[in-house]
């Protein structure tokens, strides 16, 4: 069978193979990740009040790019109270865990007073909108509310312990460690599907390096920075890894659900606040919790 030339073509440019696109920007990713990587480095090394205001932004726009997904779903959410309440919730635990200006609250008397605030806020909000769908629309108020403002909370709570740029500096890279270590043996390795309904390109081989990633680095900073015995920092990576990798199902599952596939395009290169936020939201509760328990007073 004979192999028509396409008309306009050269010889040359039919048989050179096309060059593959990554599907993004990559200077404009590379921008983007640096940028955000020397705000967190100075942040967190000259001022945390800083770094909790930079999460509290990030966090409030993840939950306006929520907001935005649930609407393709025909779900309305109360998106000003629950702006309002995932800024309090953030700045005001870290605020009473840190007894800044004098406050002697307890931070779990102000992170449950300020949720509770903001649930009742986004109930009562929407009945103005009248009783069609109220239920559906107060659903995806609390989502949000649960999902973003009170798992993204604790991470104020991991900066406010003793030493909190060391536990935060821990945490944050032992979530790099299992993003890296899950591609790079992915990668290599992958064969068998971990959840390919929801993610087909995560695989039991990835999940396996990021493990061993994470532990890694859990073990090294633990012992080097917070002086707690090594198996202190395998546990906290091992924590890491299961929620990190949930947090990043939990969001495919959203967007699989909603039709789409980035949160948004806040980040050339990178997608949405969301898209960089999922497996750090979900891990930062466990994480603080071994932290808390495993290391008091570091």
């Amino acid at each position: 069978m004979t192999t028509e030339q396409p008309v306009g073509e050269t010889a040359d440019q039919v048989a050179a193979p096309k060059k593959r696109s990554a599907g993004r920007d990559l200077p404009a990713a590379i921008a983007v990740g640096v940028t955000l990587v020397g705000l967190l480095v100075v942040t967190l090394a000259w001022f945390h009040w800083g770094f909790i205001l930079l999460v509290a932004v990030m966090l409030s726009l993840g939950a306006v790019e929520v907001y935005v997904a649930l609407r393709r779903l025909g779900m309305r959410a109360s998106i000003r109270p629950i702006l309002v309440g995932t800024f309090a919730m953030t700045v005001g635990t870290y605020a009473a865990a840190t007894g800044v200006g004098g406050i002697q609250v307890p931070w779990h008397s102000v992170l449950l007073g300020f949720l509770g605030a903001t649930v009742l806020a986004a109930l009562i909000y929407r009945l103005f909108r009248g009783q069609e769908h109220y239920v559906r629309d107060a659903a995806a108020s609390v989502f949000i509310i649960g999902y973003v403002a009170l798992l993204g909370s604790f991470t104020a709570l991991i900066l406010a312990d003793s030493h909190g740029a060391a536990r935060m500096i821990t945490f944050l890279l032992c979530v790099v460690a299992n993003d890296t270590g899950g591609y790079a043996v992915g990668v290599l390795f992958g064969r068998t599907p971990l959840a390919p309904k929801l993610s087909p390109k995560k695989t039991w081989e990835g999940l396996g390096g990021s493990a061993l990633f994470a532990v890694v680095v859990g073990v090294a900073l633990t012992v080097a920075t917070l002086h707690a015995p090594w198996w202190v920092g395998a546990v906290l990576g091992l924590v890491i890894v299961v929620f990190a990798t949930a947090g990043d199902l939990i969001e495919s599952a959203i967007k699989r659900d909603v039709g789409i596939k980035d949160m948004s395009s806040i980040l050339p290169g990178h997608g949405g606040i969301m898209d960089r936020l999922d497996s750090m939201l979900v891990a930062a509760a466990p994480a603080w919790l071994v932290m808390y328990l495993l290391i008091p007073g570091a």
